[in-house]
This record gives structure tokens, C-alpha cells and sequence, in this order.
């Protein structure tokens, strides 16, 4: 006993988490004794778990036990860690020296021991048995109705169901309320159950994959969920790996394997992962594996799946272990025969269950609408009920008491005349809650999922939204966010595979000073604009060359060919500083590039004769005009998004040299001597040029090394990459040692194309008042030219700021100073939309230059100012795009918009370390009210928390609807911030659009995502909607009009079996037809005239006005019906002499009287009919008598014959064209005035659509080519660098490094034409940009004037 107390005392780790007080103590504890714990030696370890396992151990006392225990339990009760009152002796087994030696029960260290069990089980660590299910056979039915019933419409019904189950209250069968409750039920139980059966199939099929293990030296087979912490596995290629792993071996050189991460990131590239070579010599030796006793302290279980911090502790010696030798769950090994791994986390805390989480549920504005229409109408419906109630009081004590022999009261109710009237109508008061519950729609929230799903099914079959290069369709992976789509108000969009291509090319340099890639005349000296037909230079010379390369400077060529010594250092950097992987496959070289922008330096250095060959962890080969060259490799200092730079370390000769590559800024922070050197004022000026042009820029330089300072930095450098704590934080500290007093090299270009129809999108969308923001981590000056290339920037727009200050103060002023230019221009410079399209707003010089910030930035504020002639004056030319010439009695009206036209000529550029003080909440105000005021928004150099920091603001103090767009993992936050993520699966991954809510291949489909889909959706779910409210209205008010001639006794006017599936048979298809089907125009209109969504963003097609219209429109429609039908059949007499005056026949004729209305209306307001809305609407009216005559004669109801005999008289028929005609007319009369009076844009090109059809023709549309920027300014270089940490530490790690596979074939090169009819400007404007950046000269624009359709 006193064995076992003691164990648990010391490893028991299941107590539950301590105080935060008591919590920070223990961590700073176990950081003290964890930085002696592997400093210990191995001997020290061997004897610690000598002492946990053995029984050869001091009895305590028992005195000391008794204290022990009862210690135990004032842990437990105040939930702290386990700590006993025991003091602790120089002999006791808890005594801190031999403490420090064992276990260390601390919470952000994990320890695992190889093929020691007992050692590893007394953590309690997860065992690898995966359960997603959430139900067994057991547990299914309560489980699910309990998870059901925590919906408040769900239980509402619940309660109800049981008041009907009392007879004094109730005056319908519980079957009125049972039946739809248990269909919505059902359906819902049903969809859980398919889900969790799948759930368990597929629990199943990965806990019983079966998995090799090494058991005492030998190989035996277990399922994955018997596989334990401690284990050593053998995976074989192409098998899934079974766990979080430590690469003990493997049967390629020197410990490589390689794995496709698909399962987890989505990208099907091969991956590479290294062994340590301390652990490489066991192969596969099961005999020595199963004798391997390392012990490893890591890091807890977390969802960092780029991110491993651990050590392994083995023969006396510790060894860093990284993210490189670790292979994950979910991994599929590839080209590796074998290879061995450690268990290190299995089942639910591998990194794969970590990610698995359930992403933040997202609601529509229309469900947080329906909520509160919801809780409204159930105020409503208590008025009802207390109005019936004082009322059937009232008639009880003055007329009800003196029938009390023909209706007797309840023997529940006293005699007494006002005590029993009261009690009755307490008692009614519940019947009606009962009678009148249909008003609350219980079948509305699975209505609106069907035609959610049925919705996002349209757009995964959107042909015309397949792109065919890479065979992929639109795809919608949520269901209940399509209307939102509708309603979209920002836009925040990446910029390097969203807008651009991310497919890069070398388009032009700057060495030693002198910038290569433009060609000129050499007759007139003209620079010549280089286009698909100019020739290329030619590179056969070189046998490695490769045929799709191209390059139009001979300059350059001919400085390689002479062995110009600054040339050819800048192409030895472009070969070795990378992380690229080679390999040769048919007799071809070919490379891994980690990043498109690597493989085209790489490639470019290779065509002009400096060919990357081959590397291994400790030498890079090259091939420098045919002659092979061999550099020892000391050290990769890595890529990340901080450093914003790489470098390697090489020894050639005995000579030591560092080459890096990064951002200007950062390189030139980091160069020798000033920065008024020639050289480096020249490349500056090549920068600006370059970003001025739209391209990515990354600056290359070089220093040499001294042995002596080498040595000293290699072992600091060793130090921190084994550390455990900060290891990260100490590496980039030991880096920026390195890394200075460097030697610039040159600059590189590379072009990042266009997308095929950004501009014509974007113009599209801005037309449809959607304000566009561009958030990127690109260069300033890049992102401004990107900006005017894809029409966010124009050269119309009265200014275009610059925030690119760095201190609070200076940023406020910045803000200050053009939100007064902003009030200066609209005070002075008022311009109205039809002015802007005249050209004749006025001119005011006040504007000129306004938004000149800070001397520092004059180059770039010189560029940003739009507008500006030589004069002085403002200049405002007609806009090609950006206006829209509805006439006033078109356009869908709001106080907002107004604004909105009279802010549409400012843009404004933001700066990551100035958005990092827009953000502050004291700007927060300052910044939002400038923001609003400007048509396009670029945020520039900003990282991925700030994407989603920028996102959450909008949401937070607009109030409006946003869709993020991006490509790549850095914006995944982005994505979940916004109300709607859309990913674009590009050449970065899958990251993207596994965290989106729906997927698209091209920028250009996001047009007809919104304009076509996300318009249809909203305007059929608020169609769905109005109808629903409207019938349910109409069907439960008839009760309460009957209220008055039973003396609000709670009769009800309508067979109870009618009111049970009212809603769920007789009129739920109609109305999913119009919320599936309908649409008011067409997809191609939809896109032509973008205005068409603008409704949305002012929430016009449903809001609470057109709910309180569909209501009150209900009660009309319930009164004209009962008043109508009440009258008719009150004292009625057949012609035959037979009276008509029965309730039966009553009840059946209103009934089926309710149902032809509610059919007649849907059909005449149904715009657009397929088969599908004929067999729903004209079905379900055939379906009701159907129904009703095999139920009541079939089935023997109540009702047999009623219907029957109403329908053979003539007062039926005349009752029922009154009451469709009373119903409907009046609405529809209405409709028609406003359309002819005042008709809205939809209502005109609805016009035109059906005039089109009837003259068999289709109009002529006119076509207006978007302004394209031809000009360029001369500014700051555009360095933008889409690298993740490469294979760095890898490299260097171990020996030969084979080539992994090549990528899945990439999209192919789009080319854009040179846009047409660029603005003229003044003869101080800059030189045009080559075409590159320009859109299409001859791109479809959206039509904007009305008078071009002939009505």
C-alpha cells in the first residue's frame, strides 16, 4: 500500500489544472529544473528511472502516509496540483535532488522514454484510438433530442405538445403539434444519424489500419489504435503514417524521406524530412531498435503543424530536434522503401486531431433577422392569446353562464358566476397559445436548409465558373451562407495569386549600377515596348538552357560572355543562395523550388550559364560557363516573413563568404559604408523604376568572412539551435550578427502577370458599390501599381493618399491633414455623378498636392498625386468605368449612397507600421472616418494578423457584410475573419480554400459569384420568406376571426389533420419553388448592369418593414377569406332547398379556399418558371384535394364528404374566384402603380428581357473599355518575396539530398494584352509602362447607361 501511495504520489498527472496563481509558480519551477535536466548525464537518468520502477525502497512511516493521503484530498478539493505537507528529507524519495533527477510534473514539457511502458503509461498520455462520432446505438436518441430540443423553436413546440396533452386546455388533438414536430424532428435526427454513421465508418476503417511495430526486437503487427507513446514503427511507401513521429531511420542515403502533406495543408509536393545521423546507423536492425532507450522532452501537444521544439537525450549527449525530423498523422510516405519513427503523440493529441476543431460557426444577417422576427411574433401571439382571454372572461360572466345547460362548465370551475369566467379564460388562454401556435413557423428553419443546400448545389454545377486549365469547379463547402453572398459590402483581397497570376518571370535587373532588360532603338535611342512578337535572345549556347526562358537585353548577355566580374558574381548568387532541390529526370535537369519567386531566379542564373547541378547537406555544386565549381556549405540562414531575407555561408579555396538576398530596405539597413555611395543611389533609382513598373524586387549582396569570427558565431549559432525555450527569438538574434557590413551586389525584377479579367471584375464590382480593399505584403509601390493596373487606381480620382509614417503622432497627423483635404473638396468641389460623366465639374487648385505628407516619402507622395496637370490644377477627366449614368428614378436610394457618390475620387495607401497605429483605439475613429470617405483602400507590407485585424474592424464598426479572397496559408486568418472566405486554389497550396466557405479558381469568377449567385440567392431567400410569413398569417388569423362568433371558446376553423401538415405538404412546395428557382433577371443582365445588387447591401428584398407588409398582407388575406366564406355559407341554402349553413362544409371550403390563394399568388408573381416550379406549385394545389379525399374517406376523418359536397355547389366556386380576386387584386394593382410610376432598375431590365423574347431578338449591348493606366510613376522599389521557410536547416542537417518529385504540371503562362485609349497626360507625366501590367485592350465593360435600352 505504502508502494502505491508513493508512485502516485510523485507521477500521478490527472490532477485537475491548478489555480493561475499556483499554476504561474509551478512553470517557473519546472523551467529551473528543466534546464538542469538536460545538462544531466546519462547516468543520472538511468538511476532516476532505477528509482520510479524498482520496489527497493525506504518504507515511510505511517504517520507520514496517513498525512500523505489526506493531503491527497485537500488537493482535490482545491483543484490544485499535488503537493504534500511531507517535508522533505535528505533520504526521502521526494527530496528535490532526487526530484530534479526524475520526473519533472511540469505542464509545458512532455517526456517520453523509447520501449520503456511503465515509464511512458504513468503520464496517462492519449493512446492512439481516434472517436469523431459523437453517438453510439445507446445514446443516439437522447442524446440527439436533448442536442435538438436546446433549439428554441424545437421546445417552444415541445411545451406546447405537452399543454395539448391536458384535456381542460385543449382543443385540438396533440396530433396538430406532434406530427410536424416529429417530421422536423425526424429529418433532423435522420441527417445526424447519416453524419455520425459516416463519422463511425470512418473511425472504423483508420483504427483498425494496421501498423508495424517493433515488440522486443522483432516486428510485430498492430492496429493503429494499439500503437502507444514510446512505440517504435515501421512504415512502408505509400503507407500512411500512424502517428506523430520522431524519424528514427529510413532506407534512403543518410536518413532522407520524403511525404505528401495532403491530408493536412493540401499540397500534394513532396515534402522532405531527415533523420539524425547519431540514430541513421540503426537501418533497419529490429534488434537495435528495440534496444534504443533515448529519452525526449518536448514540447505539449499543440496545432502547430510548421513548428517541433524538442530534444533527444541519448549516450550522454542531447541533440535539437526540429520541425524537419518530425513526420506528422495524416502523412503519406512516398519514394522511401522504409523508415522507422518514434511515437511522440498519438490519437487526439497529434497535430492532424489538434487542427481538426470546429470551425467559428458563421450566421447570415438573415438568420440574426429571423431570430428577432421570431421572438416578435411570439409576442404577438401572447397578445392574441391575453386578448381572448379577457375577452372569453367578458362573455363568460355575461352571456356563457346563463348556458351552462346546454354548455356545462368544467367540474374544474367553481359555480361562482366571476370565479368561474375567470378561470375559464385562464384556462382559454392557453387553448389559444395552443390554437393559434402555427403563426410560429416550425418548419421554417428546415425550409430555409433545403433551399440553402439545394443553392449551393447550383454554384458547384456552374459551368461557368469552370476553369478548364486545371479542371476545377466553383464550389460551395458551406450551406448556410449563400444569401450572404448577396450582400456583400468589402472586399478584402490578396494580392500575389488572388489579383496576379503567381506564376513569375525575370524580367530585368540592375548590377553594379547599370539596369538590364530594356531594349531600345539603336538608331533613335527610343525604348521599344516589348510585345509576343519581339525576339527573344537566343541561349542554345548553353546546353542546360531552357526553351521557354526568355529575355530581350543582349547587354547582359554580353557582359556574361565577356566574364564582366559584377555579372558574374550577381548570377553566382542567383546559383547558390536558395533552397531549390535538383534532380534529373529523362535526361533533363529540373528543379524543386520551395517558391515560384526562388524557381525563376534559379532558372534565370541557369540560362545564362550559371547552372545549379546538385547539393548536398554540406557542399553545393554549380556549373559556371562549363565549368563545375563546388562550394562547401557552412550554414543556410533561413527565409521567414520577419528576417524578409535568406543567406548562405560557403567555403571555396579556403575563402569564406556570406550571400544574402531580401527586401531593399532591409538589405540596404544592413550594408557597408553610406547610402550616398554611387552605386547604391543608381540602384535605388533602378528599385523605383522597377516597382514602378509593377515589379517584385529583391536585392542581392555579399560579404566575406574571417575564420576566427566564423568559428565563435558557428558555436552561438549551435547553442541557440538546440535550445528549448525562444529558440526561434535567439536564432534571429545570432543572425543579425552575421549579417552586416554586406556589399550590394544588384536588384532583381520579376513580373507577377495579371489574372485573366481583374480589371474588368473589379470595375464590375466597384459599379455594384462594393468598396475593394487590397491587403498584401508587397512593397508600397508595387502595390499602388498592381492597384492602377487592375482599375482600383485611376488617374481621374482627385487624390490617392500616402500613410506611411512611423510614429503615432505622425501617423494621426497624416490622417488629419487628409480628412481635412477631403472636407475641402467636397465643400468647394462638389461633383455629382452626372457631372462626373459630363466633365463638367468644376476645377480647384486647392487640392494640389494635398496629400504631400513627409519629406522622407516625397519620391512616393510625388507618385501617388492623380490629377495634377503643370498648372497646378486639378484636372478631372471624363471617367471610361467608374461612373454609373442611371437616371435618378433607377437607382435604389439610400442616405449612405449619396455619401458614397461624392467619396468616390480618393484612394487611400497604408503602410503595415502605420496600420499597426491605425489600429490603436485611439485612431481607430480617425482612421475609419478617412477610410470611408475613399473609393479604394491598399494596405501594403501588412502581415497575416493584421489581414484579419483589419477585417474584424470593418465588421465591428460598420456593421457590414465581408468576404475575404486569398491564395495562401499567411491569408487563412483573413478568411475566417470575414463573414464570407472564398479561397482561390492557385500555386501556394491548399490552405486557403480548406479554411473557406467556398472555392473559386480565378479572381474573375468572384463577378458571377456575387453578381449571379449571391444576387439570385438573397432575392430568392427574402421571395421564400415573404410568401412563408404571408400564408402563415392568412392560416392561423382565421382562428382568431372565429374567436368572435364561438365566444372565444378556442374552436378552431380548420380540420386538425389540414393544420398538422398545412405547412409541411399542402403549401411548402410552392414556396421552396420560388426560393430554389426564381430569379427577376437573368444571369448575363445580372452581370451587365451591377447595380442590380446594390438592394442587398441596404437589406430592400426583406427587412422588418417587409416582414410587418407580409404580416399585415396575411391578415387581409385571413379576413377577405373568413369574412367572405363565413357570409357565403351563414344560413346557406342550396338551389335544391338543402341547407349549406354547417360547419363541416364550412371549415372544408375555407380550407381548401386558403390553399388556391396562396397558390394563385405565388403563380402570378413567380418571374421565372421551369418544370420544376409546375410540378411544385400546380402538384401541390392537386395534391391538397388528393390528400384530403384519401384521408377522409380512406382513412375515415371526420370531414368525409364535406369538401365533397362544397365543391358540387355553385357558392363554392363564386366564394373562391372573390375571394383570390379581393386578395390579390388590390396587391397587385399596387405593384403595378409603383411599376409604371416610379419602376426600379430591376423592374426595366425585367422589361427588356421579356420585350426581347417577344421580338425574337436580343439588343445590342454596348461595350466601354475601362480606363487603362498608361502611365507609371517613378517610385520605391516593389520587393515582394512568396517564400515560407524553406529547406534550410535541412539542407545542412544531413548528407545527400535527393530531388523531390516535380510539382503537379502549373497553370500555364496568361498573357494580357496591352490595354487601349490610355488618359493623355501633361508632358511632365512619366514614361509609359511596358504592357505587362495593362488589361485587356478590348475587355467587356459593365453597361451603365439605361437609355441604350429601348423600352
Amino acid at each position: 500500500m505504502d508502494f502505491e501511495l508513493e508512485v502516485f504520489e510523485v507521477y500521478d498527472d490527472i490532477e485537475p489544472q491548478p489555480s493561475k496563481k499556483h499554476l504561474k509558480h509551478t512553470r517557473k519551477k519546472c523551467k529551473q529544473k528543466g534546464s538542469v535536466l538536460h545538462l544531466e548525464n546519462d547516468n543520472d537518468i538511468n538511476r532516476s528511472k532505477t528509482s520510479v520502477v524498482s520496489g527497493d525502497r525506504r518504507h515511510i512511516s505511517f504517520r507520514e502516509s496517513i498525512l500523505s493521503v489526506f493531503s491527497k484530498f485537500v488537493v482535490w478539493r482545491d483543484q490544485k496540483c499535488y503537493q504534500t505537507n511531507v517535508t522533505d528529507k535528505l533520504d526521502s524519495p521526494h527530496s528535490s535532488k532526487d526530484f530534479r533527477k526524475g520526473y519533472i510534473p511540469c505542464d509545458n514539457q512532455r517526456r517520453i522514454r523509447a520501449n520503456d511502458k511503465p515509464f511512458n503509461a504513468q503520464f496517462k498520455y492519449a493512446s492512439n484510438y481516434i472517436k469523431t462520432s459523437k453517438y453510439s446505438v445507446l445514446t443516439f436518441l437522447p442524446l440527439n433530442l436533448f442536442e435538438q430540443f436546446q433549439r428554441l423553436a424545437n421546445f417552444y413546440f415541445l411545451c406546447l405538445l405537452v399543454l395539448q396533452l391536458i384535456p381542460a386546455i385543449s382543443s385540438l388533438t396533440p396530433v396538430t403539434t406532434a406530427l410536424p414536430l416529429i417530421g422536423v424532428l425526424g429529418l433532423t435526427a435522420i441527417k445526424d444519424a447519416y453524419d455520425d454513421i459516416q463519422r463511425h465508418i470512418s473511425d472504423s476503417q483508420v483504427n483498425n489500419r494496421k501498423s508495424r511495430v517493433v515488440r522486443k526486437g522483432k516486428l510485430v503487427q498492430e492496429r493503429w489504435s494499439a500503437v502507444q507513446v514510446g512505440d517504435i514503427i515501421r512504415m512502408d511507401n505509400n503507407q500512411f503514417v500512424a502517428a506523430d513521429i520522431l524519424l528514427l531511420s529510413s532506407s534512403e542515403p543518410n536518413g532522407l524521406c520524403y511525404i505528401e502533406t495532403s491530408e493536412l495543408d493540401g499540397e500534394t509536393n513532396l515534402k522532405c524530412r531527415q533523420c539524425l545521423s547519431e540514430t541513421e546507423v540503426m537501418g533497419e536492425d529490429n534488434a537495435l531498435l528495440g534496444e534504443f532507450d533515448g529519452e525526449i522532452v518536448c514540447e505539449t501537444p499543440n496545432n502547430l503543424l510548421n513548428k517541433f521544439e524538442g530534444v533527444l537525450v541519448w549516450k550522454n549527449k542531447t541533440h535539437s530536434l526540429d520541425n524537419d525530423k518530425i513526420i506528422l498523422r495524416g502523412c503519406v510516405l512516398r519514394n522511401t522503401q522504409w523508415c522507422y519513427g518514434l511515437v511522440i503523440f498519438a490519437g487526439k493529441d497529434t497535430k492532424l486531431m489538434q487542427n481538426s476543431g470546429k470551425t467559428k460557426f458563421k450566421r447570415t444577417s438573415i438568420d440574426r433577422l429571423l431570430n428577432f422576427l421570431i421572438i416578435g411574433i411570439v409576442f404577438f401571439l401572447l397578445s392574441m392569446c391575453l386578448f381572448c382571454m379577457v375577452a372569453c372572461g367578458i362573455w363568460e360572466s355575461l352571456v356563457g353562464r346563463y348556458f351552462q345547460t346546454f354548455l356545462p362548465w368544467d367540474t374544474l370551475v367553481p359555480s361562482e358566476p366571476l370565479g368561474g369566467a375567470t378561470i375559464i379564460a385562464l384556462l382559454v388562454f392557453f387553448s389559444y397559445a395552443i390554437v393559434l401556435n402555427t403563426v410560429v413557423p416550425i418548419s421554417l428553419y428546415v425550409s430555409v436548409e433545403v433551399i440553402r443546400f439545394v443553392q449551393s448545389f447550383l454554384i458547384n454545377w456552374d459551368e461557368q465558373m469552370f476553369y478548364s486549365k486545371n479542371s476545377t469547379h466553383a464550389k460551395a463547402r458551406t450551406t448556410t451562407l449563400n444569401e450572404e453572398l448577396g450582400q456583400i459590402e468589402y472586399i478584402f483581397s490578396d494580392k500575389t495569386g488572388t489579383l496576379t497570376q503567381n506564376i513569375m518571370t525575370f524580367n530585368k535587373c540592375s548590377i553594379g549600377g547599370i539596369s538590364y532588360g530594356d531594349v531600345f532603338d539603336q538608331r533613335t535611342g527610343d525604348l521599344i515596348e516589348i510585345t509576343e512578337e519581339t525576339e527573344p535572345l537566343d541561349f542554345s549556347f548553353n546546353p542546360n538552357y531552357e526553351p521557354e526562358f526568355k529575355f530581350y537585353d543582349m547587354h547582359l548577355l554580353e557582359a556574361v560572355k565577356r566574364k564582366d566580374e559584377e555579372v558574374f558574381s550577381f548570377f553566382r548568387l542567383l546559383a547558390l543562395c536558395h533552397t531549390v532541390m535538383s534532380e534529373q529526370h529523362d535526361n533533363k535537369l529540373e528543379y524543386q523550388a520551395q517558391s515560384p519567386d526562388e524557381a525563376a531566379l534559379v532558372s534565370a542564373a541557369r540560362n545564362f550559364g550559371f547552372v545549379f547541378k546538385e547539393r548536398s547537406p554540406n557542399s553545393i555544386t554549380i556549373e559556371v560557363m562549363n565549368q563545375k565549381e563546388v562550394y562547401e556549405l557552412l550554414c543556410i540562414l533561413d527565409f521567414n516573413n520577419v528576417r524578409k531575407r535568406m543567406s548562405v555561408i560557403l567555403r571555396k579555396d579556403g575563402k569564406l563568404k556570406l550571400y544574402c538576398k531580401g527586401a531593399d530596405n532591409v538589405i540596404y539597413e544592413r550594408l557597408k559604408g553610406s547610402n550616398e555611395d554611387e552605386v547604391k543611389v543608381k540602384t535605388q533609382e533602378h528599385l523605383n523604376k522597377f516597382a514602378g513598373e509593377g515589379l517584385r524586387t529583391l536585392c542581392l549582396a555579399s560579404r566575406d568572412l574571417d575564420e576566427e569570427f566564423f568559428n565563435d558565431w558557428k558555436k552561438r549559432h549551435q547553442e541557440a539551435a538546440i535550445s528549448l525555450e525562444d529558440r526561434d527569438e535567439r536564432l534571429d538574434a545570432i543572425y543579425e550578427e552575421i549579417e552586416t557590413d554586406m556589399v550590394l551586389i544588384g536588384v532583381t525584377a520579376i513580373e507577377d502577370k495579371l489574372q485573366d479579367g481583374v480589371p474588368q471584375t473589379i470595375a464590375n464590382l466597384i459599379l455594384a458599390n462594393i468598396k475593394i480593399w487590397v491587403l498584401t505584403g508587397d512593397k508600397q509601390e508595387t502595390a499602388i501599381n498592381i492597384g492602377y493596373s487592375c482599375q482600383l487606381l485611376n488617374d481621374e480620382m482627385v487624390d490617392v493618399f500616402i500613410v506611411d509614417a512611423s510614429t503615432f503622432e505622425e501617423v494621426q497627423q497624416q490622417l488629419l491633414k487628409f480628412r481635412d483635404n477631403i472636407k475641402i473638396v467636397q465643400t468647394f468641389q462638389p461633383r455629382s455623378p452626372l457631372a462626373a460623366q459630363n466633365g463638367d465639374g468644376p476645377n480647384d487648385a486647392s487640392m494640389n498636392h494635398a496629400h504631400h505628407s513627409a519629406p522622407s516619402s516625397s519620391t512616393a507622395n510625388k507618385g501617388a498625386g492623380q490629377g495634377v496637370d503643370g498648372g497646378g490644377v486639378s484636372a478631372i477627366t471624363v471617367p471610361a468605368v467608374s461612373v454609373v449614368t442611371f437616371s435618378k428614378e433607377l437607382e435604389y436610394h439610400s442616405p449612405v449612397e449619396q455619401t458614397e457618390d461624392a467619396n468616390a475620387d480618393f484612394a487611400i495607401v497604408i503602410n503595415g507600421h502605420s496600420l499597426v497605429h491605425c489600429l490603436h483605439p485611439q485612431l481607430e475613429g480617425l482612421f475609419l472616418e478617412v477610410v470611408m470617405h475613399c473609393k479604394s483602400v491598399i494596405c501594403c507590407r501588412v502581415t497575416p494578423l493584421q489581414k484579419a485585424l483589419v477585417v474584424e474592424l470593418i465588421k465591428k464598426s460598420k456593421q457590414a457584410v465581408t468576404l475575404a479572397i486569398g491564395d495562401g496559408a499567411n491569408d487563412v486568418s483573413m478568411i475566417k475573419a470575414a463573414h464570407i472566405g472564398v479561397g482561390i486554389s492557385g500555386q501556394e497550396g491548399m490552405q486557403a480554400v480548406l479554411a473557406s466557405d467556398y472555392s473559386i479558381a480565378q479572381f474573375r469568377f468572384l463577378e458571377r459569384l456575387l453578381l449571379v449567385h449571391g444576387r439570385w440567392s438573397y432575392y430568392r431567400m427574402c421571395s421564400f420568406l415573404r410568401y412563408f410569413f404571408n400564408k402563415n398569417f392568412a392560416f392561423t388569423l382565421c382562428h382568431f376571426w372565429y374567436a368572435f362568433f364561438c365566444g372565444f371558446s378556442a374552436e378552431t376553423v380548420f380540420d386538425p389533420m389540414y393544420i398538422s401538415i398545412y405547412n409541411l405538404f399542402y403549401t411548402s412546395l410552392p414556396v421552396l419553388a420560388v426560393g430554389i428557382f426564381d430569379q427577376d433577371v437573368n444571369d448575363k443582365n445580372s452581370v451587365l448592369y451591377p447595380q442590380l445588387y446594390r438592394p442587398g447591401h441596404m437589406n430592400l428584398f426583406f427587412n422588418k418593414k417587409e416582414f410587418f407588409r407580409s404580416a399585415l398582407q396575411g391578415c387581409y388575406v385571413s379576413g377577405i377569406l373568413f369574412f367572405i366564406s363565413f357570409g357565403t355559407y351563414y344560413d346557406a341554402v342550396s338551389p335544391d332547398g338543402k341547407g349549406l349553413s354547417d360547419y363541416m362544409l364550412f371549415c372544408s371550403a375555407t380550407a381548401a379556399i386558403l390553399v388556391i390563394v396562396n397558390t394563385a399568388q405565388i403563380a402570378l408573381d413567380t418571374q421565372y418558371w421551369t418544370v420544376f416550379n409546375h410540378v411544385m406549385i400546380w402538384g401541390s394545389l392537386g395534391f391538397f384535394f388528393v390528400a384530403d379525399y384519401f384521408y377522409n374517406y380512406v382513412f375515415g376523418g371526420p370531414y368525409a364528404g364535406s369538401l365533397t359536397k362544397a365543391m358540387s355547389e355553385a357558392n363554392f366556386w363564386f366564394t373562391t374566384v372573390l375571394v383570390v380576386i379581393i386578395s390579390i387584386m388590390p396587391v397587385l394593382a399596387w405593384r403595378f402603380y409603383f411599376v409604371d410610376v416610379a419602376p426600379t432598375l430591376s423592374d426595366r431590365v425585367r422589361l427588356k428581357q421579356r420585350l426581347a423574347q417577344v421580338r425574337s431578338r436580343q439588343s445590342q449591348d454596348v461595350l466601354r473599355t475601362p480606363s487603362a493606366r498608361r502611365a507609371r510613376r517613378s517610385i520605391r522599389s516593389g520587393y515582394a518575396f512568396a517564400h515560407q521557410e524553406g529547406f534550410g536547416r535541412l539542407i545542412t542537417s544531413g548528407k545527400i539530398m535527393r530531388q523531390v518529385a516535380k510539382l503537379p504540371n502549373q497553370m500555364g503562362k496568361l498573357t494580357m494584352a496591352t490595354a487601349g485609349g490610355g488618359s493623355a497626360r501633361n508632358n511632365n507625366g512619366p514614361p509609359a509602362p511596358p504592357p505587362s501590367q495593362g488589361s485587356s485592350g478590348v475587355s467587356r465593360a459593365p453597361i451603365q447607361d439605361l437609355d441604350t435600352i429601348n423600352l
